[in-house]
């Protein structure tokens, strides 16, 4: 087995992890302050042109308030562009915590509609254009019924919008402007270099769901989105450097008592995914990286994946940051 690097640097450390063996654990990693990003025209942070990027801003489970995590939202950064994949409640918080201004998100990406997964979207534009200095519109890419939801969303906060615009600070007519996409499976974006792939899943009854596969120089990451055992994610994700996909806590959900009864507790447990399944997905796959994200922080999960997964594995971490190269370093947020 090989043992991660560790590498001190200020007052934390890094973790790296090369390409090589399935059997290497990274299931306890080290952490390191991120390096200061490069500045763009305006001044503000930019993505490395060469760098390929992953920060779980929010890695929590369903619509409960947890504040240790945050609501579902994942951003990749890569070809000097950023790409935000759901924003689920706290997303611009921690995008703001891990130095990215609002301003400079205008593309996301959803892979389904539930609340949890889009509750922040309303934020982000507004706040993006407002006080992040967004003069470009808002891209969206999402099932269908996404179009329908962004055009409620500017319909609800029109009095805002109109005054901000038209009557008030006067700010750019083209930041608050909205470009949506009603996806289906396949390629959904291709330029600078970076390729994302949208692919079907099984999240029960809630359809279509998504997950998405971002390329950039011969290297991937998988998101899975909500899902059950899908044969058609592990399809998508062959090769993927990163695999980063969900996981729920059967235990935890039976023992909670504000849900209604147990045939809602089983339904709910049946669109998602085990910890012992999710370790059955990872085995077929073989990542160089299996992460854990919307899944609950506990060594309970980590210990029951491990009864049918013994590759790295990371489990989910609000702000933890990810890079993706020819070594794969994982970088923990100061606590």
């Amino acid at each position: 087995m090989i043992k991660p690097v560790f590498v001190a640097a200020c007052l934390a450390c890094c973790a790296l992890l090369p390409a090589g063996p399935q059997g290497s654990s990274a299931s306890a990693l080290g952490a390191q302050t991120a390096p200061s990003a490069a500045r763009g025209k305006d001044g503000a942070p930019s993505a490395p042109s060469d760098s390929f990027k992953v920060v779980l801003l929010g890695t929590g489970v369903g619509p409960v308030v947890n504040l240790q995590q945050y609501g579902a939202s994942i951003l990749v950064e890569a070809g000097g562009e950023r790409f935000l994949f759901d924003c689920g409640r706290g997303a611009t918080i921690r995008l703001t915590q891990a130095g990215v201004p609002l301003g400079s998100i205008t593309r996301v990406f959803l892979t389904h509609l539930h609340s949890d997964h889009v509750v922040q979207l309303p934020d982000l534009l507004l706040t993006g254009w407002a006080a992040g200095r967004r003069a470009v519109p808002l891209e969206v890419w999402g099932p269908a019924g996404t179009r329908a939801m962004m055009d409620h969303i500017q319909q609800a906060f029109t009095f805002d919008i109109q005054t901000r615009r038209d009557v008030d600070e006067h700010f750019p007519a083209s930041g608050i402007e909205v470009v949506s996409h009603d996806i289906q499976e396949g390629v959904v974006f291709d330029d600078h270099g970076v390729t994302v792939t949208a692919f079907v899943v099984d999240h029960g009854p809630v359809r279509p769901a998504f997950g998405y596969r971002v390329d950039y120089r011969g290297r991937s990451v998988v998101l899975s989105g909500d899902t059950r055992v899908s044969e058609n994610l592990i399809r998508h994700a062959r090769g993927a450097d990163v695999l980063i996909h969900e996981v729920i806590d059967p235990d935890a959900l039976r023992a909670r008592r504000d849900l209604p009864s147990a045939e809602v507790v089983a339904a709910i447990i049946a669109h998602h995914t085990t910890p012992e399944q999710a370790g059955e997905v990872f085995s077929r796959v073989h990542p160089r990286l299996a992460v854990y994200s919307h899944a609950p922080n506990n060594e309970r999960v980590l210990a029951q994946t491990r009864t049918t997964y013994t590759g790295p594995l990371q489990g989910p971490e609000d702000l933890l940051t990810i890079v993706i190269g020819d070594e794969i370093a994982v970088r923990h947020a100061p606590r």
